[in-house]
């Protein structure tokens, strides 16, 4: 859990959306715009978990997602 409270505490550095994250085929995604995000937390994100989402443009999670 602490992981995920440092993650998610970084990505409200950047944006507070009204729909932050969603979970589809255990994945959780969270919506904050990958460009937007420093270098240096993205190595922090991923470490923590979090990458980026090619395909989406944003950021997601095989580690705690919704199985």
């Amino acid at each position: 859990m602490e992981n995920l409270i440092k993650a998610l505490q970084i990505f409200l550095k950047y944006d507070n959306p009204t729909f932050p994250t969603h979970c589809e085929h255990d994945v959780l995604y969270v919506n904050i715009d990958y460009k937007s995000v420093s270098e240096e937390d993205r190595d922090i994100l991923s470490d923590l978990g979090f990458y980026h989402d090619e395909e989406n443009g944003n950021f997601k999670s095989y580690k705690f997602g919704s199985a």
